[in-house]
């Protein structure tokens, strides 16, 4: 625990300026991001008496180590600059939503020749016309199932209409009046691009006219006696309404806006959402939760709503009027930067009366409810975690709980592919940004107490590394830096991470390693550790036969209970180390398998080696061909035809392929995209202790 008076800036050095300011751990690593009006004054509350902070601002300056801050012009660039570094840096207490999922948008993609019709997440593109954001993607799919039937615009990918229009026959959906099949010239690109145009009208909200006109073509029909068609207007104007029923209307005055609500207590937050477009709630609501890890007002959490909300989007996404519970202060700021979003005026406003202020009430109760919701799923979630790291620490000894749990793994073939995994969990929880995975570099063959000191040496070399270029920590051994054991050679330390505060490859240690296995990958692991001097580390492993926890130097393991939640914690950071190699070694033996000899041939490209295979059929008859034959082929020379010949000379035959489902064995003439280094079909992945004795 730092103090803060250690690292407090000297008087008269912090500018009296708008700015952005980062607090830093002893690690380098940003841990907090804020703005303010008047940096010097902002600053200045972070160091007076412990005593006088909130707990959870006490908790955050004692955990920092230094403060830097970047002085900007106004307050509105402050805003920008500051979520910026939120969304870089992922500080842990800063306010941060849980739900960060895009959502998805129907979209038209009104920049293409013929427009289509599709489901959308993340960034917007320029020239497609988007509307939502939806809750759930299978709202926008029905809406779009019933306006097809009106509107038959394309929804078909690319590569199924150019194979329409390859082959002059449409998809399902135009055989069935769903799509007007563009792709077979069953309307013009015009006709077709005036639809697409009809379905945004109808999406903005601009229904009446055209059900009208509907209506009124719908009734000259039947009077012509035409009542075929008149049926068929008919159903269309069911399917009309029933999707606008999707939407109720809120808003009379055809309102474009977003109302935000919070509720909260003294601990948590929630947010709640409603995107009301043309008067209409479209797509449901939107909903986070956030830990107050600062003291924070009403005002403050709607401020990092909005830039979460908004600190992506631009033009219409971001509506005309916002209305929230309380306003930022300064709220100045805050609307210039929508106002800049947006391209136009922004009104942040807090609702007084009238529907909009009936329809804030209901996204208040909205708000409640989750945050009861979360609270009631929370408890038990917090509980268990936190008893389970404190099991952990009673059963293996440990000074503290163990906040930081690194586990590993070996998996192989039969000693093929031999590769390891690190994953991490921070408070019981995944942390999957900071998983690694390592190839075994130092010998061949099986032999996972080898691989487990390789990786564990390689681990934390790097991280030792990394504290001697910060100068927290010197070995005084000369040229010993980037040479690990075995002759391993790891890179220089000043490419292992960049001085920014973000969570590079190594940097951080453990309070507890955990490995795969039983008593040897155990000593093997402790070993390494004691190799580097590293003696602060603690080490344990987890038998899969009887989920025995081994400690190193022990000859019986300890038994924790069936039932205890540290055993269960231990077996899902375990297993979730096993899917993550699994995954990797599966991967990098798919790659093999779908090697080629042609791939080390010096200046042989992708486009040669495939004209080569084009040539002769397969892999097989081009290792049967001549020099010459080989030059007869376009773009082949002697020189190069005759390292080809060489290359396949020096490589042995591949051994054949076989269809793991049938048991088929499968010729290389009959598959020759194979040879070419093609993908081929996804590697299963199945239940992670499958062919366990084979592959593990």
């Amino acid at each position: 625990m730092a103090d803060p008076s250690s690292y407090r800036p000297k008087p008269g050095e912090i500018p009296d300026s708008p700015g952005v300011y980062r607090f830093r751990d002893e690690h380098r690593r940003v841990i907090y991001v804020g703005k303010a009006k008047s940096l010097r004054q902002r600053l200045a509350n972070y160091f007076q008496d412990l005593a006088g902070l909130h707990p959870r601002t006490r908790s955050m300056v004692t955990t920092a180590a230094s403060v830097e801050w970047t002085v900007v012009s106004t307050e509105v660039e402050a805003l920008q600059l500051e979520y910026s570094w939120i969304k870089e840096y992922d500080p842990r207490f800063n306010v941060k939503y849980r739900d960060d999922k895009s959502y998805p948008y129907l979209a038209v993609t009104m920049n293409e020749e013929f427009p289509r019709v599709q489901v959308m997440r993340g960034h917007k593109k320029k020239g497609v016309r988007y509307f939502g954001p939806y809750a759930h993607a299978w709202a926008i799919r029905d809406t779009v199932d019933l306006l097809l039937r009106v509107f038959p615009v394309r929804t078909c990918s690319a590569g199924v209409f150019k194979n329409a229009a390859r082959t002059g026959r449409p998809c399902l959906l135009g055989y069935i009046g769903k799509c007007s099949a563009p792709c077979v010239d069953r309307v013009s690109a015009e006709d077709h691009r005036e639809l697409a145009e009809e379905f945004c009208d109808f999406m903005a909200g601009r229904t009446g006219t055209y059900l009208r006109r509907l209506e009124k073509q719908m009734t000259e029909a039947a009077e012509d006696m035409e009542y075929e068609r008149a049926a068929r207007l008919r159903d269309d104007i069911g399917a009309l309404k029933k999707a606008m029923e999707k939407n109720a209307v809120v808003l009379a005055d055809a309102t474009d806006a977003d109302l935000i609500a919070v509720a909260e207590d003294e601990l948590e937050a929630a947010v709640q959402i409603f995107h009301v477009r043309g008067g209409r709630v479209r797509g449901g609501q939107r909903g986070w939760v956030t830990d107050k890890v600062e003291e924070i007002t009403t005002g403050a959490l709607v401020e990092h709503a909005l830039q979460q909300l908004y600190g992506e989007e631009s033009g219409d996404a971001v509506p005309r009027e916002v209305l929230v519970p309380a306003l930022p202060d300064p709220v100045e700021p805050v609307q210039q930067w929508l106002t800049g979003r947006r391209g136009s005026g922004v009104s942040l406003r807090i609702p007084q009366r009238g529907d909009k202020k009936a329809l804030m009430e209901t996204v208040e109760r909205n708000a409640q409810q989750a945050l009861v919701l979360h609270k009631t799923k929370r408890a038990s979630d917090l509980t268990t975690r936190s008893r389970a790291l404190e099991e952990i620490s009673d059963a293996l000894g440990l000074d503290s709980a163990p906040l930081r749990i690194e586990c590993y793994d070996i998996s192989h073939l039969q000693g093929d592919d031999v590769v390891a995994s690190m994953v991490v969990f921070e408070d019981g929880l995944a942390r999957k940004s900071e998983y690694r995975r390592f190839q075994i570099k130092g010998f061949a063959g099986q032999d996972d107490v080898r691989s487990m000191h390789e990786v564990i040496t390689r681990r934390f070399r790097r991280y030792l590394a990394e504290k001697e270029r910060t100068g927290e920590w010197t070995d005084g051994r000369d040229g010993a830096e980037g040479t690990a054991p075995d002759g391993l050679t790891e890179p220089p330390a000043s490419t292992l991470t960049e001085d920014d505060g973000r969570p590079k490859r190594f940097a951080y240690p453990p309070q507890l390693v955990v490995v795969d296995g039983g008593a040897p990958q155990v000593a093997a692991a402790r070993r390494a550790l004691d190799e580097l001097g590293i003696d602060d580390i603690a080490v344990c492993g987890l038998a899969k036969r009887l989920e025995e926890v081994w400690l190193p130097g022990d000859d019986d393991p300890v038994v924790l209970p069936r039932t205890s939640e540290g055993l269960y914690l231990l077996q899902r950071v375990r297993d979730e180390a096993h899917r993550f190699a699994i995954t990797y070694q599966r991967a990098k033996r798919a790659k093999r398998f779908r090697s080629s000899p042609l791939d080390d041939v010096p200046g042989l490209g992708d486009t040669r080696r495939q004209a080569l295979i084009k040539h002769f059929g397969s892999l097989k008859k081009l290792r049967s061909a001549t020099i010459d034959q080989i030059c007869d082929v376009p773009g082949i020379g002697r020189k190069t035809a005759e390292t080809i010949v060489a290359a396949l000379a020096r490589a042995a035959p591949a051994a054949p392929a076989v269809n793991t489902a049938t048991g088929e064995i499968m010729d290389d003439t009959e598959e020759p995209a194979d040879s070419t280094g093609s993908p081929g079909e996804p590697v299963p992945t199945g239940a992670p202790d499958e062919r366990r004795g084979q592959e593990r």
